[in-house]
């Protein structure tokens, strides 16, 4: 997603509707409004503009249409989810996953504390060595059975109720949807071997094939979560579909 320049847009040539439309998206790429957060209302935005009621409703149906934003008739305008933000942007939760093809998710927590950041986690998360570092190691099962080790660090800037949330009953994924301001990930995904701690919580053997995911997301200026996903080859299916 490509913002343009509040400055540049907002000169002569650019239509009102898209002066609207452009300062919008550019706060909430900042992280002005966090997702469901109330955002400025109609007649707000008429008084900061000088526009038509017309004028700015143009502008908050386009962004309705490009997922940036949810309107609830007399009730206002609210950030979108944060993986509805951006088309580019794709980040699944596995509990939904799982529930959307009628089965049952389970989550047991193995890890849930914070600790203080190696050299090398600092330099992933933006922290300083030894600064406190929340870290989370959670099994997922579908149906009963392992499907994904998730080994997640989170930085406490970014979230600092992170550690406060019972993981049994919510993912991280879905946690951090609600409470940061997600704009970016990076991602790289091999088939290897599992870790033996890994193996041994999804019941695999030690050089059964995986999936692995190792993902990082930040926001506007800062990192929040550095994630590793793993998932027996035999039991996970990545799939997408494009639309050119």
């Amino acid at each position: 997603m490509v913002f343009t320049d509040q400055a540049a847009v907002c000169g002569g040539s650019s239509p009102p509707f898209q002066q609207v439309k452009t300062y919008l998206a550019q706060e909430l790429a900042r992280g002005t409004w966090l997702p469901g957060q109330r955002m400025p209302s109609e007649s707000e935005l008429m008084r900061r503009f000088s526009v038509s009621r017309m004028t700015v409703n143009r502008a908050l149906r386009e962004l309705q249409a490009e997922g940036l934003i949810e309107r609830t008739q007399g009730v206002g305008t609210f950030a979108a989810a944060l993986h509805k933000v951006a088309s580019t942007l794709s980040i699944h939760d596995l509990q939904e996953d799982i529930e959307s093809r009628g089965h049952r998710h389970e989550a047991r927590v193995q890890l849930h504390r914070a600790e203080p950041a190696t050299s090398a986690l600092g330099e992933q998360l933006g922290l300083a060595l030894g600064a406190p570092v929340f870290h989370t190691l959670i099994l997922h099962l579908e149906d009963g059975r392992p499907l994904q080790c998730e080994d997640r660090y989170v930085n406490p800037l970014a979230a600092p109720g992170y550690l406060a949330e019972d993981f049994t009953r919510i993912t991280p994924t879905r946690y951090l949807f609600g409470h940061t301001a997600l704009r970016r990930a990076q991602y790289t995904l091999e088939a290897a071997t599992a870790t033996a701690q890994e193996a041994e919580l999804l019941q695999i053997a030690p050089q059964a094939p995986c999936l692995i995911m190792v993902r990082r997301t930040m926001s506007h200026n800062q990192v929040i979560t550095l994630a590793r996903l793993v998932h027996p080859g035999d039991r996970y299916q990545l799939s997408g579909e494009f639309n050119p």
